[in-house]
C-alpha cells in the first residue's frame, strides 16, 4: 500500500507575504544591477516573476520605492561587515597600524561576503559599484550608508603613515575605491583583454591581490613626502649658496663706486 503524501504545510498570510517581497527584491536587484535605475521598470520586475505590475506596486511606492529597498536590504549589513573587521584588526593591533593590514581588514572582509554570499549578494556588488560612481543620488546614498566607515579606515590609514598629508590618504583611498568598484561590476573586460586567462567573475584572484597592490600605492606616498623634503632642502641650499656668492659682487661694485 502506497505510502500517503503528507500535507503541505499551511503558510501564513504573514509568510506568503514576507516570501512574495524577497522574490521581489531578488528579482529587482538583479535587474537593477545589469541594466541601472534607468534601465528597470516596474512591468520588466513583473514580468520575469510572473505577476501583475500592481502586485509590486501593492507592497512599494514606486520604482524609486523598490530600488530603494533593494538597497536598504543589504547595505547596512554590508557596512557593519566592515566596522567589525576594523574594529577586530585594532584591537590586533593597536596604535601600530600598517597600510597593507588595514586594507587587508577593510576590503578582504567585504570580498569575503561577495564571494561566500552567492549570486544574490554579487549582484547587490554590481549595484554598489553603480552607486559608488553614481554622482547625485549615488552620492547621497553612500554619504549616508558609508562615508563613516571610509572615514574610519582613512584615520587608520593616517596612522600607519605618520606625517603624509591627509590629502594623499584621501587621493590614495579614491583610487582603491575605483579599483574595488571595478571589480565588483564584474563586467567580463578582463576577461577579453586576457583571452580567458583571467574572469571578472573570480573575485577569489582579485582579494588575493588588490590589497597587496594598493598598499604600494600608499607606501609610495610616504617615499613622495620624503622626496620632497629632500627637493624642498636642496632647493634652500642653493638659494643660501646664491646669497652668499652675490654678496661679494655688490661690495666689489660699491668698491669700484668709491674708487671712481
Amino acid at each position: 500500500m502506497p505510502a500517503k503524501s503528507r500535507p503541505k504545510a499551511h503558510r501564513t498570510k504573514a509568510e506568503q507575504r514576507a516570501e512574495a517581497i524577497k522574490q521581489i527584491l531578488d528579482v529587482a536587484e538583479e535587474l537593477f544591477s545589469v541594466h541601472g535605475y534607468s534601465g528597470v521598470t516596474i512591468k520588466d520586475v513583473a514580468e520575469k516573476i510572473g505577476v501583475h505590475s500592481a502586485l509590486i506596486l501593492y507592497y512599494f511606492d514606486g520604482k524609486q520605492g523598490l530600488f530603494d529597498a533593494v538597497w536598504e536590504r543589504r547595505i547596512q549589513g554590508t557596512a557593519a561587515s566592515r566596522i567589525r573587521a576594523l574594529d577586530a584588526y585594532e584591537a590586533k593591533v593597536g596604535d601600530r597600524p600598517t597600510v597593507e593590514g588595514a586594507l587587508k581588514a577593510y576590503y578582504d572582509s567585504a570580498f569575503d561576503d561577495f564571494i561566500k554570499g552567492g549570486e544574490g549578494l554579487r549582484n547587490f556588488g554590481r549595484l554598489f559599484a553603480q552607486i559608488n560612481n553614481a554622482p547625485g543620488f549615488g552620492a547621497q546614498k553612500m554619504q549616508m550608508s558609508f562615508d563613516p566607515v571610509v572615514l574610519r579606515l582613512i584615520d587608520i590609514l593616517q596612522k600607519a603613515l605618520p606625517g603624509v598629508d591627509r590629502r594623499d590618504i584621501l587621493w590614495g583611498f579614491q583610487f582603491t575605491s575605483g579599483a574595488y568598484s571595478q571589480s565588483l561590476a564584474r563586467t567580463g573586460r578582463i576577461d577579453r583583454l586576457s583571452d580567458g586567462l583571467c574572469s571578472s567573475d573570480d573575485l577569489q584572484a582579485v582579494r588575493e591581490r588588490m590589497s597587496e597592490f594598493m598598499a604600494a600605492g600608499f607606501e609610495s606616498l610616504r617615499n613622495r613626502k620624503r622626496i620632497g623634503t629632500s627637493l624642498s632642502s636642496a632647493n634652500n641650499n642653493k638659494d643660501r649658496t646664491r646669497g652668499r656668492t652675490k654678496a661679494p659682487r655688490a661690495g666689489k661694485a660699491a668698491a669700484k663706486k668709491d674708487h671712481a
